[in-house]
């Protein structure tokens, strides 16, 4: 059988998890099965971070939503019942914005959801 030489995988690979390293400090840069502990980490909590991002800025679209809502008087469970009621489909990032930044267009939208939650 032939020999199997994997001098050229081997440095490859080393050489990826030296490359994705940089930055790191100590031996976590410089000593290789430390390098794998400290990159396979980043990469757990990288995956990990990537879902919890998203739940982070749906907390955040619903606590400005909530604030610029309890200034007209409602809360933000009723505002959003409200919304389904009067068929505006937009999005919470969509009315965060609005409310944030388009005051006005934010005003119609509660109005319209007053009048629908009244009748």
């Amino acid at each position: 059988m032939a020999r199997v030489k994997r001098a050229l995988h081997a440095r490859k690979s080393k050489k990826a998890y030296f490359k994705a390293a940089k930055g790191y400090r100590g031996a976590r840069s410089r000593l290789l099965r430390t390098v794998k502990n400290a990159v396979d980490r980043a990469r757990q909590y990288s995956y990990r971070d990537r879902k919890v991002r998203k739940r982070d800025f749906r907390r955040l679209w619903i606590v400005r939503i909530n604030a610029a809502v309890r200034n007209h008087g409602l809360s933000y469970s009723k505002f959003i019942h409200g919304l389904k009621l009067a068929n505006i489909d937009l999005d919470r990032k969509a009315l965060a914005y609005l409310a944030m930044e388009e005051s006005e267009v934010f005003d119609s939208i509660i109005e319209e959801v007053k009048t629908k939650l009244a009748a």
